[in-house]
């Protein structure tokens, strides 16, 4: 595996498209349209943050309006949208996706979203809503073949130029039969800014997952759990990565991220006060119906609830600065590293120390919490881990002096 710790850390955050406050599990006490989220995005921005997830679902807005509308209103930030296959026809959202790489300047970064909950699925036109196995096989075809658009289109600028009075004469078709797609000439315009072509995130804890990652992922994504059971999901996708390798001769080379929440204060004491507020106000109602709700379709909300099973006796306390109480009424990423900023980067720090080099982070509010985080963490972060890395290469090269030395006496 590549020395991880010469790959720097990016950051990201979470944007709300719908309710957003103090408190989880009751009444949203604010108001999420455009002019709420702009201000979220530029708080992220100013915060030190490169990028933002954007949510998908039956109760968001589309990622990718939304994601082309922030990008209009910084000038760093990052949209991470969600592409959905079997939503969208690959050929579209390959030129959709080089389109809002173009026009962002090259902040273009797609989330590949398999599926979500049954009733979304089938409200969306989905036919394949029951049927997991097919959805990852169908998602294979479908990014080899936005990729393979986004590569044929990437021709040199210069080249278009010369060839303005015919664009797309230098770009060449693809046809494709597959078992879920057919293209004839298909042609994908313009060409992406990122080269070869913008970043794919993709999460899923399933085997099925795994081995889809493994072929298409340039960024894995897990929920936040203990190291070990992440070290042991990045064991699993570098092992179906090697399979691929052999398979097709593909070296791929696989980023590793997560998704947490942070409640971070000056002292442990305030942010453990702060976290336990955030589910005071829980409806009972809502409570109940959470614990009886069934996350079959999801192996990843699988381990998030063995999790949350696990700490019940604990308040929910995890580990030293890791919590789940969030999962009460949560799904999802519910999991919260709490704590002083020195305690949090410590914790992540573990994480970048078995492969994990992108998270992706939130809190209630997430307009007040981005900048808290961002001016509190990320500087403590990044120096902790320079001195890391200086820590790492020193060694690294003591055992490279070594070997050279016992190689020639």
């Amino acid at each position: 595996m590549v020395d991880r710790w010469n790959i720097e850390p990016e950051f990201g955050w979470y944007m709300p498209t719908r309710g957003d406050g103090p408190y989880i599990g009751a009444k949203s006490e604010r108001v999420v349209d455009i002019a709420y989220q702009i201000k979220v995005a530029q708080a992220v921005e100013e915060a030190g943050y490169t990028f933002a997830l954007i949510p998908t679902g039956g109760n968001c807005s589309d990622a990718w309006l939304v994601g082309a509308t922030l990008a209009a209103h910084t000038n760093r930030f990052k949209p991470l949208v969600a592409m959905r296959p079997g939503l969208i026809a690959p050929a579209l959202a390959a030129r959709m996706g080089a389109t809002l790489d173009e026009v962002t300047g090259g902040r273009a970064l797609f989330n590949v979203v398999t599926g979500s909950s049954p009733a979304d699925m089938k409200a969306m036109g989905d036919d394949l809503a029951y049927d997991k196995e097919a959805r990852y096989e169908r998602t294979l075809e479908y990014i080899q073949l936005v990729k393979q658009l986004w590569i044929r289109s990437a021709a040199d600028r210069g080249e278009r130029l010369l060839a303005a009075h015919d664009p797309l004469g230098h770009i060449p078709p693809l046809d494709h039969q597959g078992k879920y797609f057919r293209l004839e000439g298909g042609i994908s315009y313009p060409p992406p800014v990122q080269r070869p072509h913008p970043p794919i995130y993709f999460g899923g804890s399933s085997e099925a997952a795994k081995k889809t990652a493994a072929a298409i992922a340039d960024v894995y994504l897990m929920w936040a759990e203990p190291v070990e059971w992440i070290r042991e999901q990045i064991d699993e996708v570098e092992r179906r990565r090697r399979e691929w390798f052999e398979a097709t001769g593909e070296d791929r080379f696989i980023r590793y991220g997560l998704r947490a929440q942070v409640v971070i204060r000056d002292t442990e004491e305030e942010a453990w006060t702060a976290a336990r507020r955030i589910v005071s106000r829980i409806d009972p109602a809502l409570k109940q119906s959470r614990e009886g709700q069934r996350f079959y379709i999801s192996a990843g909300q699988q381990r998030q609830n063995e999790l949350k099973k696990l700490s019940e006796a604990n308040d929910y306390v995890i580990g030293p600065n890791f919590w789940a109480g969030l999962a009460q009424v949560r799904g999802g990423g519910a999991m919260a590293f709490v704590g002083t900023p020195e305690q949090v980067a410590d914790r992540l720090l573990e994480y970048v120390g078995i492969g994990v080099t992108s998270f992706i982070l939130s809190g209630y509010p997430n307009l007040e919490e981005a900048s808290i985080s961002g001016e509190a963490l990320l500087p403590v972060f990044r120096r902790k881990w320079l001195e890391r890395k200086r820590r790492e290469d020193a060694s690294n090269a003591a055992i490279a002096a070594s070997a050279h030395d016992t190689a020639h006496p």
